[in-house]
């Protein structure tokens, strides 16, 4: 027999708790784990939670100016879905922002967090990395 009460069931879960991606750091879904590269959705993502908190405006105002659903907007701004470029653009366009606007500060988010790891296994440490490099 176990040592379990009757009426406890045993759970064993099918991922560490870490995996889990409810359980992914609200406040910087823009910072990779180490050795990773951010998403471009959490990059695009963190800029408008940004900039609307920035603006101090409620996620149903710019739902509603954006013509988006609260819910959909929200699961953009966490990095959760994929947003098309017209979604993007309404978004940004609720915000003030025109959508090139939108993708230079995510651009630039995705410099500065890359920059930070770029001398890792380059052999230069601490080298940095804020640009294109073309080889031929």
């Amino acid at each position: 027999m176990s040592s379990q009460a009757p009426n406890e069931a045993r759970v064993i879960p099918l991922r560490p708790p870490a995996a889990r991606p409810e359980n992914r750091p609200a406040a910087s879904p823009a910072r990779p784990a180490p050795g990773r590269e951010p998403l471009w959705r959490d990059l695009v993502g963190d800029v408008l939670r940004r900039e609307r908190l920035a603006q101090e405006r409620t996620l149903k105002d710019v739902a509603e100016a954006a013509r988006i659903s609260m819910p959909y907007l929200s699961e953009v701004e966490r990095g959760r879905k994929e947003a098309s470029s017209e979604v993007l653009a309404a978004a940004a366009q609720a915000l003030g922002l025109s959508l090139g606007d939108l993708l230079a500060r995510a651009h630039g988010r995705l410099t500065r967090v890359t920059s930070r790891h770029a001398g890792a296994g380059r052999g230069t440490p601490g080298a940095r990395y804020d640009g294109l490099c073309l080889a031929a």
